[in-house]
């Protein structure tokens, strides 16, 4: 089945036209900045055109950054505070003018990844953490997801919520080298550990194509790699779980 997956980010709105058998992109992905203030409205207008751009007449799967509580955003950290309480799906399949389902991004980027990518197979306890804007987070046990754990948000030791102290955005406004943040993120890193003991851990987003740079940082106990479909796997999770809410739903 071939499926539009969007992912709305922070800073980026990215589309891209997914074959669901085998987690491919097909032709180009397009990414737009996320509009500022990120008001139902605006981010409405960009998935409209998103969909006019790929001239897509389909089923769309939207990765959105809220915990969503039987479809309603209960979150706002990264998208304006008019999304709370809104019904999501309803509202951009209002718009779209088609039927769309809606899940959390970073649960999106985890189920791509449990399903092709590096969490793929494996038995266990797997986190996946997405570095963006924010961090966000997805918590995986023998292969099922526990939904909307916004573990991005939790308070470290030292009394700084976590993306406040160590997401790629914090990297850049304070200019940290990779080796300075990734002490950082390491803190984060083994505070999660110390919480939910994972076996694997997989590291998407942005900074995940610069693993490189900052692993000598780490030192979990639980191996950790970097994502397979790094920041691309929002959209192919969407993608995914809207093929599964429609065999679902029958």
């Amino acid at each position: 089945m071939e499926i539009l997956g969007i992912d709305i980010g922070g800073t980026g709105i990215k589309a891209g036209i997914v074959q669901t058998s085998s987690g491919e992109l097909l032709g180009e992905r397009i990414r737009v900045p996320t509009p500022q203030p990120a008001t139902p409205d605006a981010i409405g207008n960009a998935v409209e055109a998103l969909i006019a751009q790929h001239q897509w007449h389909g089923l769309v799967g939207i990765g959105f950054p809220a915990a969503l509580q039987g479809g309603i955003a209960r979150t706002a950290k990264n998208i304006d505070r008019a999304f709370l309480g809104v019904p999501v799906a309803d509202f951009l399949s209002h718009r779209a003018g088609r039927r769309v389902h809606v899940v959390n991004d970073t649960d999106a980027a985890g189920i791509a990844e449990m399903r092709f990518g590096a969490g793929k197979d494996h038995a266990g306890v797997v986190l996946i953490i997405t570095i963006g804007t924010g961090i966000g987070t997805a918590l995986f046990t023998e292969g099922h997801l526990l939904p909307n754990t916004e573990l991005g948000h939790i308070y470290l030791e030292n009394g700084v919520e976590s993306e406040k102290y160590a997401s790629q955005a914090v990297r850049t406004e304070k200019k940290l080298t990779w080796k300075e943040w990734g002490g950082r993120f390491n803190l984060y890193l083994t505070t999660m550990e110390h919480h939910f003991w994972p076996d694997l851990i997989i590291l998407g987003g942005g900074a995940s194509k610069k693993l490189h740079k900052f692993e000598s940082a780490i030192n979990t106990q639980a191996p950790f790699v970097a994502a397979t479909f790094l920041n691309q796997a929002g959209i192919v999770g969407a993608a995914l779980f809207a093929e599964d809410e429609e065999k679902r739903r029958g």
